[in-house]
């Protein structure tokens, strides 16, 4: 019985827990806790305020790839290496690497680009890499094809990334 009881308990709170990410999920931005996500901006002179830079889907074709002019073939806008970050404001994970990022995006100016993408408002974006769990990564070399990554990570290991696949100091 009291197995019987575990299990049911488990599927409630499965249920409960699948509903709960159904309503975060749904897009509604008009509850009072939803959080928005500003654009980054970067004061002149003052680069203890870099930050990573959010892209749209207008933002994506013109810096990083268009696409829709190129589908069969990766052609990279970018004159720098570049980081992108996929994320949801809902997304634990993701909160916790957005300050890592912050970091990486001042400690690497000028070397590496930092940029983040909202799957939840640009969906095609998320859809186009097949971006189905968050975070997720995208690392981009100036020369060569572009690798995705998922899960959180530590400065130690963007920075591993970063110095054997991106820069190649």
């Amino acid at each position: 019985m009291k197995r019987i009881t575990s299990i049911l308990a488990f599927f409630a709170l499965m249920a409960i827990t699948a509903t709960a990410c159904n309503n975060v999920n749904s897009g509604n931005d008009n509850s009072p806790n939803a959080t928005k996500t500003a654009s980054a901006e970067i004061p002149s002179g003052d680069d203890t305020e870099i930050k990573p830079e959010f892209l749209t889907k207008d933002s994506f074709k013109e810096k990083i790839w268009d696409y829709e002019a190129n589908p069969q073939e990766w052609v990279y806008e970018g004159s720098e290496p570049a980081i992108i970050d996929f994320y949801a404001d809902w997304c634990k994970p993701c909160k916790m690497v957005a300050p890592i990022l912050d970091e990486i995006s001042k400690d690497y100016d000028g070397k590496v680009k930092v940029y983040k993408i909202d799957t939840q408002k640009e969906r095609e974006l998320a859809s186009v890499f097949q971006v189905t769990s968050i975070p997720a990564f995208l690392y981009i070399p100036v020369d060569g094809k572009p690798q995705m990554d998922r899960g959180f990570k530590e400065k130690a290991a963007f920075e591993k990334i970063i110095k054997e696949f991106l820069i190649e100091e």
